[in-house]
């Protein structure tokens, strides 16, 4: 197949491959939703089944030429993420939620560098990036299974603030990591290399704002649905463009600028647009990460990967606990929201490909690996632990009550009340 693809025209090879990708991701998933497992995993499956290591279906120029879907999907994953960052939410927690997530993510990401660096003796870069990396959760796969058991409470309330901030501790995080393996490339550190980075990022964060109060501006009332989903597309591609330009990544800046639009106009319908948009851009974006997977280097590199695998999920739960016990939490969230913040996937897929340019083609070939390995696994496994936690905090209703409670609003037409909450 890859043979008849790569004498064909141009664009037939984009369209055939891209069409292939998509059934094959649509197939995967039949069979992983059979056995209960999320999209994602399926997606990244596919991608796996249709790379060089098995049946290498697609040309490898044409993989190696839409390496701008990773910015495209983590800036509207940014944008939906963003969303949740509304005045209510914050005021509610009283700076709880803050205190919570740094230490959960900061911990893991302490713990896996030197894990990294003193267990399996690797270099500083590569422990540095790693552990940057392990800080990131997966908020779709928690958001998923939130909707799909019907769960609620304080417990929820907190669970999704923490998985919304994470992901800002790590852009954070990894600026720094980026900064401090780039100054020392040459070996000599110097304010300058660390710092323009940093206010790079910020100034892109501030940049991100703004285009939220210019997207307002331009959603007016009158607009047709159609109309503000391609202001809205445009305006995110626009974000992502500049920060591309700029050589940052996208997701600090659309966050903000789901955050500011969000604040300014309370306006939730218009995440629910996009939503409905971005399945297929999602779907590519998993696949492809699934393809770039070298397989053949597991073997290689497995136990760093286990070790990492096991590393993060020890120092996040640490991590939550002592946050939760600091800020005088109850003993249900203090003991199972580390349970729950197992997944990780899109923004640390995204990152790894970011990593990977920072270091030697080796090196940054098994930072890749890791992350995209055990995102499989942490998909594998998120969920089910994700649906323990709240099934044990109280977040669940018994499961008679929940099956007549998911049936009752099915038949009067329940729909994402919990997000409003």
């Amino acid at each position: 197949m890859c043979e008849w693809l790569s004498g064909c025209s141009e664009v037939a090879t984009v369209l055939l491959s891209l069409c292939m990708m998509l059934f094959m991701g649509f197939l995967v998933t039949r069979a992983t939703k059979l056995l209960r497992l999320p999209n994602v995993s399926g997606y990244i499956i596919a991608g796996i089944l249709l790379g060089p290591c098995v049946l290498h279906a697609v040309p490898d120029t044409f993989l190696s030429g839409i390496g701008f879907v990773s910015d495209l999907a983590l800036s509207f994953i940014a944008f939906g993420v963003g969303g949740y960052f509304t005045k209510e939410t914050f005021s509610q927690s009283k700076g709880n939620t803050l205190v919570i997530t740094l230490f959960e993510a900061l911990l893991a990401g302490v713990l896996v560098t030197l894990g990294m660096r003193f267990l399996f003796h690797m270099d500083w870069s590569f422990s540095l990036l790693l552990g940057a990396i392990a800080t990131a959760t997966a908020p779709a796969s928690t958001m998923m299974t939130i909707r799909q058991y019907q769960a609620s409470g304080p417990f929820v309330s907190t669970l999704l603030q923490v998985v919304s901030l994470d992901d800002v501790v790590c852009l954070c995080v990894f600026s720094v990591a980026t900064a401090v393996v780039r100054a020392g490339e040459d070996g000599v550190f110097s304010l300058a290399k660390i710092g323009l980075p940093l206010l790079s990022n910020a100034a892109m964060l501030l940049f991100g704002a703004l285009c939220g109060v210019v997207l307002k501006l331009l959603l007016r009332e009158r607009r047709s649905a159609d109309n503000r989903l391609i202001l809205t597309v445009a305006m995110v591609l626009a974000v992502s463009g500049v920060c591309a330009l700029l050589d940052v990544s996208p997701l600090l800046s659309c966050m903000a600028l789901g955050a500011s639009y969000i604040n300014l106009t309370g306006d939730r319908h218009l995440y629910e647009q996009v939503d409905d948009f971005t399945p297929p851009i999602l779907a590519l974006f998993f696949i492809v990460s699934g393809m770039n997977l070298n397989v053949s280097s597991l073997r290689q590199f497995g136990l760093v990967g286990i070790g990492y695998f096991f590393i993060r999920i020890v120092g996040k739960y640490i991590g939550a606990y002592a946050g939760c016990d600091v800020t005088g939490c109850d003993a249900s969230l203090r003991n199972w929201l580390g349970v729950a913040l197992v997944p990780q996937a899109g923004v640390a897929i995204g990152l790894a490909f970011l990593g990977q340019r920072l270091l030697p083609e080796a090196v940054g070939e098994l930072l890749l690996t890791i992350i995209l390995s055990s995102s499989v696994l942490y998909e594998l496994i998120g969920p089910a632990s994700a649906k323990a936690a709240l099934f044990c905090s109280g977040a669940i209703p018994r499961p008679q009550r929940a099956h007549k409670t998911f049936f009752l609003r099915k038949r009067t037409g329940y729909s994402q009340e919990l997000l409003k909450k």
